[in-house]
């Protein structure tokens, strides 16, 4: 059972304070996080795992744009043309409007979300003032929970914006006190921190084991975002003896099958380590807890299963992209992650280098679906894209009942190589041992003595179109130029969005 299904199971107290919140959209009315609990029977202990349950829904709540905005300024993909969302196209080529609405729906969503968990951990909190032991330590593990699922999402605002808030509390009163607004580095450490706050109380298991809250955080949760910001921090030392502790565990493996990671067989797989979790709850009808996939199909295909819903076309795989993975040789990875439609096809081929394709470049894909042409783009996301043959029978919406992957073992393999290969002292496994268990699984050929230039090649293979890691790869380690591709000019001074203009109203300390 998901975490997802827990929330169906009742009516949840701070469920209603996360729709509260999301219906006000304001940061400025700190008192409306706790209203809610006004009528709360906090001697009930045994209610304690509801506040958490609304820390996860809050977690999961991504609007469509939020993923799209993160990634849509790496070389790995463009934002699709000829729709309703131009400042979403001109963001692809560094050109930012501070009024658009993509813009502030992220800042704003993102820190109700934070704000959410910081209601949760002061609920579980006035839980424990009536709880036994077992109760305290249990309400201890809930907020490191919640902890977690904060520091992601600060951890992705501060890799979008630079300098972003930390708030401490549920009372967002306390950021018109600020008189600076920290700085990245300030973040990073101050997630850092409260990783290292958290692990001592969190669970030692994979996640897929967990029964209370299947796929919910635990130990190593907390360990890859350590990694991750100290990876920003460039403290390599730090991410080989963090993601050296994941690998050490022997709780974490690579999915077998690549292309179907990304499906529902791939679903809180051995190499999950944080998702989004959804749900058809196994029925053909009714209730459901879905992201909405649509913005990343093909906007015009002929489903295997009739009646399947195709998408927007607003996510296009770059060519560059492509053909980078043609040029490797790279096979399962390039079809998992690009569909084909014949316009692309043939756009491709107008290059002699690419005139003669593998048999896998097509139109249809191995489930029958086939993507035909559109005027938005040539090509849509693979990982984003759920086979019409797998969507239970009754669902038609795109991609309902896929899960959505934040951090998978491949990435944390990739992470640990750098950190050794930038100094770090080996913890776990050599670079090359870790490289090529991400390559062998590719099906691709081992290499030895591998250079941080394969790596981070690697890295562009692997998690190709996922959150926007690889533009903010290129932007730590300074590799601007990649970004200057298809007629784009990046410099430095581009690196991070401007602060919506809403936030600047409301925050003036926000200077863009």
């Amino acid at each position: 059972m998901k975490i997802i299904n827990k929330i169906k199971a009742s009516t949840l107290l701070l469920l209603l304070g996360v729709m509260i919140m999301g219906c006000t959209d304001k940061l400025d009315e700190p008192q409306l996080n706790n209203n809610f609990a006004g009528g709360t029977d906090f001697t009930k202990t045994e209610d304690m795992g509801l506040s958490l349950v609304g820390a996860y829904a809050a977690f999961q709540s991504r609007g469509w744009e939020q993923p799209l905005l993160l990634a849509v300024r790496g070389d790995d993909v463009n934002a699709g043309g000829l729709g309703d969302q131009q400042d979403f196209a001109e963001t692809d080529l560094f050109n930012y409007n501070k009024d658009y609405w993509m813009y502030n729906s992220l800042w704003e969503n993102m820190y109700v979300d934070i704000i959410s968990t910081h209601t949760a951990m002061e609920q579980i909190e006035r839980y424990q003032q009536a709880a036994d032991e077992r109760g305290k330590a249990l309400g201890d593990q809930y907020i490191a929970e919640a902890k977690v699922l904060r520091a992601m999402m600060l951890l992705q605002l501060s890799q979008t914006w630079g300098d972003v808030f930390i708030p401490t509390s549920s009372d967002t009163g306390e950021l018109k006190d600020l008189e600076e607004v920290p700085t990245k580095a300030e973040v990073m450490q101050h997630i850092s921190d409260q990783m290292d706050e958290a692990i001592p109380f969190l669970v030692d298991m994979h996640p897929n084991q967990r029964v209370d809250f299947p796929g919910g955080a635990t130990i190593y949760t907390a360990l890859a975002i350590k990694a991750l910001a100290n990876q920003e921090l460039e403290n390599y030392g730090v991410v080989a003896e963090a993601t050296g502790r994941i690998i050490n565990s022997g709780l974490f493996s690579l999915y077998p099958d690549y292309y179907e990671l990304f499906k529902i067989p791939g679903k809180l797989s051995d190499e999950s380590i944080l998702d989004l979790q959804y749900s058809d709850f196994g029925q053909g009808e009714g209730d459901r807890e879905a992201h909405l996939y649509a913005p990343y199909g093909p906007q015009n295909w002929t489903p295997a299963v009739e009646g399947a819903a195709s998408g927007w076309g607003f996510f296009e795989p770059s060519m560059k992209f492509i053909k980078f993975m043609l040029d490797r040789g790279e096979t399962v990875r390039l079809e998992t992650s690009v569909l084909f439609t014949d316009r692309g096809i043939a756009e491709l081929q107008q290059d002699p280098a690419y005139s003669d394709l593998p048999a896998f470049v097509s139109n249809t894909t191995r489930d029958g679906d086939v993507i035909n042409d559109y005027a938005r783009a040539l090509f849509a996301s693979g990982k984003h894209y759920l086979p019409s043959n797998q969507l239970i029978p009754g669902r038609t919406a795109y991609g309902s009942n896929k899960n959505f992957n934040v951090i998978r073992y491949a990435e944390i393999l990739l992470m640990y190589a750098e950190a050794v290969l930038h100094g770090a002292t080996p913890t776990a496994m050599s670079a090359d041992q870790a490289v090529n268990q991400v390559r062998a699984r590719a099906g691709m050929p081992a290499i030895s003595g591998v250079t941080l230039d394969q790596v981070v090649a690697e890295k562009f293979a692997e998690l190709g179109m996922e959150w926007g890691k690889r533009y903010f790869d290129l932007l730590r380690l300074e590799r601007y130029s990649e970004l200057n591709y298809d007629g784009r000019t990046f410099s430095e001074s581009k690196s991070f969005l401007p602060y919506p203009q809403a936030q600047v109203d409301q925050f003036p300390i926000l200077t863009n």
